[in-house]
């Protein structure tokens, strides 16, 4: 009798979940408890899958032999929190499709800067001739690679939602970029609790394996020192320049080990602030642990042009630039962002609100911001946060907010739509919000 994999949501990671799971001869069925994207849908007629939507049925996913669930259900999901008490096994699609590649795995973690970095090692490795894939949290679901590609190594980018759901999963390069206050309302609004979900990546990690960390956070700093961490470790640092490490100041940029020495100029790299030379170390070092040539390295890290919705220049219309960081769906990105800004700035900010604290934000805000437009449903907390620092307006839909953004910003400033926030509230994603804003600037 065929094994049944049960796959609790439809969307990117589900399908290629359920994908991979019948190319593999299972029992597959998919549950979505909201209506299926007709994307979707048809990915899943056109495999012959069986489904549902607008409901979880029991005694269709209770006979599971095995669970895999999408990222954004929670834990405590009534059907996750039954078939656990039932003894079935809950897996994220990452550890399923982990075992069926028999490929090298550099994965990717941290609060902010993971997409940018994950794009960043992919394209040093692309530009070196390897046959490699990019897959997880960003481009084409890991799973779905892994049933119709053939490549030899893989850069993942991974949520600690993807993170929650492994096994045995274990990344050959383990990246951890930095931790901050994020998602906290699926971690019991507990700090340590997101911090352990990160630390996950390396869990499996064994001597042979590497382990590369921002030694400059504090929160991965004082796990490091409190753990055990069986694997290779190579810190990065803008603030320490000692052997065998990573390190960048104003003018060099440089990665040693026993065996090499890369330098550059710091001026010479393509991804500008503070925030892009962890990044940009992070991605040097995983190359450098391949082997990749310098010659490479150096020319990848001088040409690469960024990611959509990050830090993004749309436009500069009567002199006024508008930046689209769609992608900072949390407190810390949008710190940097407007660490960033070198004109004065009208922020458009706001969304669903994931527990923040903007206090951290405050100092900037006074010194940055001329004004700040709260795009949401419910823009209560981000007014009382600010309120007495800058004028605060208030826009539903994202044409109110560019055409009011546009007539509070004078020629030389900067409109910078850096959200701080899900986006689930106006916008399917961070994508879709990030399209409408570049979309309302070509109108204006």
């Amino acid at each position: 009798m065929k094994k049944r994999i049960v796959i609790l949501g439809a969307a990117k990671s589900g399908i290629g979940a359920a994908i991979l799971a019948q190319k593999h001869g299972f029992d597959v069925f998919v549950s979505d408890y909201s209506s299926i994207y007709e994307e979707f849908k048809l990915q899943l007629v056109e495999n012959d899958i069986d489904f549902e939507e607008n409901q979880h049925s029991k005694e269709k996913v209770l006979n599971a032999d095995e669970i895999i669930k999408s990222p954004g259900i929670p834990d405590k999901a009534s059907i996750v929190v039954e078939a656990i008490e039932n003894s079935i096994p809950v897996i994220s699609e990452i550890e399923f499709a982990y075992r069926y590649t028999n490929a090298v795995i550099v994965a990717i973690t941290g609060s902010n800067g993971k997409t940018t970095t994950t794009n960043l090692v992919f394209n040093i490795l692309k530009n070196a001739g390897l046959n490699v894939g990019m897959a997880g949290n960003i481009g084409e679901s890991f799973a779905l690679s892994v049933a119709k590609d053939n490549f030899e190594l893989y850069v993942l980018e991974l949520s600690s939602f993807q993170l929650d759901g492994i096994k045995e999963f274990r990344p050959n390069i383990a990246i951890l970029l930095n931790v901050t206050p994020d998602h906290l309302d699926r971690y019991n609004y507990n700090f340590d609790e997101y911090l352990n979900s990160k630390f996950r990546i390396v869990m499996n990690q064994e001597y042979s394996d590497y382990f590369i960390y921002n030694i400059d956070d504090e929160a991965v700093a004082r796990f490091i020192q409190e753990h055990a961490i069986k694997s290779q470790m190579l810190p990065f640092s803008l603030i320490e320049k000692s052997e065998n490490k990573a390190w960048a100041d104003d003018e060099e940029f440089v990665i040693s080990n026993s065996k090499k020495l890369f330098k550059m100029k710091t001026s010479e790299l393509a991804l500008k602030g503070r925030h892009n030379r962890y990044n940009s170390l992070a991605a040097g070092v995983s190359a450098n642990v391949l082997q990749i040539r310098n010659e490479v390295i150096r020319e990848s890290l001088m040409a690469f042009e960024g990611v959509e919705h990050r830090l993004e220049p749309v436009l500069k219309i009567r002199d006024v630039l508008f930046i689209n960081d769609s992608k900072a769906t949390n407190v810390n990105s949008s710190w940097y962002a407007l660490e960033s800004m070198i004109t004065q700035t009208v922020w458009v900010a706001g969304g669903i609100d994931k527990g923040n604290d903007y206090t951290i934000l405050r100092e900037l805000v006074r010194k940055k911001v001329k004004a700040l437009v709260c795009l949401g449903v419910d823009n209560e907390k981000l007014a009382e946060a600010f309120g007495d620092i800058v004028p605060c307006y208030e826009a539903r839909t994202m044409k109110d907010a560019v055409n009011g953004a546009y007539l509070l910003a004078e020629k030389g400033e900067t409109v910078l739509l850096s959200p701080a926030c899900a986006s689930f509230d106006l916008f399917e994603n961070y994508e879709d919000r990030g399209q409408q804003f570049k979309n309302e600037i070509r109108k204006l």
